[in-house]
């Protein structure tokens, strides 16, 4: 069936009036009313298609939109860096999936209305939700082209790339088309195009995400992971609720046993989980500074707490030994995978709210201070390259650069990561655990790898699970520091 969308009216649903909320909670109760209103009629649509009707219209629904309109310069304590806008005018955001982000609307939209003393307001947007993004958290697949006798393209709304970029964070967007200002980091759009890779890339749903997320490169923290895990369900007092696998496999008691997994995603990813999203996610990106840019890309749109590295590097220093730490205080960028967005001349800070927790962490895991604290762990530099085998060239160019860096170590994910937590004001920091010193003959072998995996793994993963506990406790104005936020932020997180 041939069908032109230029002769088809379009159809949508009914239109309501704007509201103004003073309360968050309703605020949020209204914006999952019209997001459940439009993609119940984009579905109920689109299901009717499948089962044979003619199309009649063009189909479209729009994400419900989050509006603030600011009269004044509002007196705000100068130490918070988020929950508030620095200058009068109009606001808006898209907003999309508010039952996954129901504590995070209720949460910011709460400080706005308290801190400007002035109701916010939600209706329709005039962007329209792509029929794809609609079907997201349902039990329905999108056919592929070829397969009806109709295009999608012609009849719905289609994901657009133009639509979903980064271009709020990276500080380049204007204004919206009424002159309005962007409340969030994030459109409705670049979020929902996230949400779908999430679950492509790690095999569990956003749902499962927790605010405190672990980065590793290596298999063997995901064993020890799950080992900690079951400890954790089996002792109710530390607040663990379950433990969930790729395939959204969940368990609740410390010896119920997993299925296998037919199969293994790209990014496999693990989630304690406490009330809340207070839990810990530990994401296994592989090897590369393209998978920790892929993961980080996406995760951020969750509006995580933080973020941290705790993976295996090479040793540069001679005074170093193997299983030795590296706390990372500088990063020396050869990864280019962010070059367009986070140029190389962009300093990235070290957060102390971060640097302190994973320093305490390690003392109290390996219960040394002082100085035989410091003869296990380094602070300095760490490099991170996109070249696993940079030592299979001439290397007294790198080795240079790394001498006049003071760098400590190197591995091909930690700037990566925390370059893209800076780019989107997610806290981040690193801790590493070497594994081979390269440069002093100290390479990298079976032998060695094998034993000291053995050895170093499971304090290496309690130590970074130990930093998230004490960072769970702070104040969120402490955690999500001044210094990752520019001349012009947004008010949300």
């Amino acid at each position: 069936m041939d069908t032109d969308s230029r002769f088809l009216p379009v159809e949508t649903p009914r239109p309501s009036a704007r509201e103004q909320f003073t309360d968050a909670a309703e605020a949020v109760s209204r914006l999952r009313e019209l997001y459940d209103e439009a993609t119940g009629f984009l579905q109920d649509h689109f299901i009717r298609l499948l089962g044979g009707e003619r199309p009649k219209a063009r189909y479209r629904a729009f994400y419900p939109e989050l509006r603030l309109i600011v009269s004044g310069h509002d007196k705000i304590d100068s130490r918070l860096s988020f929950g508030h806008v620095t200058q009068p005018g109009s606001y808006a955001a898209t907003i999309t999936r508010p039952d996954l982000f129901n504590n995070y609307l209720t949460e910011q939209i709460g400080l706005l209305i308290r801190n400007h003393g002035v109701p916010v307001s939600v209706g329709s947007s005039d962007t329209p939700i792509p029929m794809h993004f609609s079907l997201a958290n349902q039990d329905l697949n999108v056919p592929q082209e070829g397969v009806l006798d109709f295009s999608l393209r012609d009849v719905f709304d289609v994901p657009e790339l133009d639509t979903m970029n980064d271009d709020i964070v990276n500080g380049v967007a204007g204004l919206l088309p009424d002159g309005a200002q962007h409340l969030a980091a994030f459109t409705a759009q670049r979020v929902d195009y996230s949400l779908a890779r999430l679950q492509h890339y790690t095999a569990t749903a956003a749902e499962h995400f927790q605010n405190f997320i672990l980065f590793t490169n290596y298999q063997f923290y995901v064993d020890e992971f799950e080992a900690f895990a079951r400890r954790a369900l089996a002792d109710p007092s530390l607040g663990y609720e379950s433990f969930v696998v790729p395939g959204n496999h969940e368990i609740t008691a410390p010896d119920q046993p997993l299925p296998p997994q037919v199969r293994t995603p790209q990014m496999p990813t693990y989630h304690l989980k406490r009330p809340g999203s207070q839990g810990i996610t530990l994401v296994n990106i592989g090897v590369g500074p393209s998978n920790a840019k892929t993961a980080t890309d996406h995760i951020a749109v969750l509006r995580p707490h933080v973020w941290l590295m705790v993976g295996h590097c090479a040793g540069l220093r001679n005074s170093q030994s193997l299983g030795d730490f590296v706390l990372a205080h500088a990063y020396l960028r050869e990864d280019h995978v962010l070059d367009d967005d986070l140029p190389v001349w962009v300093p990235i800070p070290a957060l102390a709210e971060v640097q302190v927790a994973l320093q305490e962490a390690v003392a109290e895991v390996t219960q040394l201070d002082g100085y035989e604290l410091k003869r296990i762990m380094r602070t300095g530099t760490v490099a991170t390259i996109d070249n696993r085998n940079w030592e299979l060239r001439d290397h007294s160019g790198p080795v240079h650069r790394l001498s006049l860096s003071r760098a400590v170590a190197l591995d091909m994910e930690s700037a990566t990561i925390a370059a893209n937590g800076f780019r989107f004001r997610v806290p981040y920091g690193t801790l590493l655990c070497v594994s081979d010193k390269p440069l002093h003959g100290e390479l990298k072998l079976p032998g060695m790898a094998t034993e000291f995996y053995r050895t170093q793994v499971e304090n290496h993963l309690l130590i970074g699970i130990r930093a998230m506990e004490k960072l769970r406790e702070m104040p969120l104005e402490r955690i999500h520091s001044r210094k990752l936020r520019s001349f012009s932020e947004t008010a949300f997180l």
